[in-house]
This record gives structure tokens, sequence and C-alpha cells, in this order.
């Protein structure tokens, strides 16, 4: 992973690089493995996010057929 350094700006540098480790998984890997996880443990709770991943599924779908509507949109203030 690489992050580029402009104008000696170290902290914008290190938010781009926590944004990236946070969208790759990177931080939720390192909670899993600081412990062990029983395989019954394990099982649970991929199934749950299965179910999750599955009921997000179909609300985005039902939010594009109409049938549910979407998401509310935070008012923009004009800069």
């Amino acid at each position: 992973m690489q992050v580029i350094v402009r104008d000696n700006n170290i902290d914008q540098a290190m938010r781009v690089l926590k944004k990236k480790l946070q969208r790759e998984g990177v931080f939720r890997e390192m909670k899993a493995r600081r412990a062990y996880e029983k395989p019954s443990e394990k099982r649970a709770r991929q199934k749950a996010e299965a179910v999750r991943r599955n009921r997000k599924a179909a609300r985005k779908m039902a939010q594009r057929e109409g049938l549910l509507p979407g998401p509310k949109r935070k008012p923009r203030v004009g800069r």
C-alpha cells in the first residue's frame, strides 16, 4: 500500500492511509486476530455476516425498484 505525501503534509497522508486500511479491512482483521476464536463462534459470525449482506442487498434492490424509499439525504450546506 502506498500513500503519497504532498507538501510535507503528514497529517493528510495519515488520514489517507487510515482510510485505505479501513477499506481493506485491516483493522477488523487485526481485532479478530487478537484472541482465539472458537470454530463454532467463527461459523456463527460468518453466518450472521452473510445474513446481514443478503438483507442489505435485498434492501438496495427494493430501493432501486421503488418499493422502499431511498436513504434520507443530508442537506448540503453551501460554502
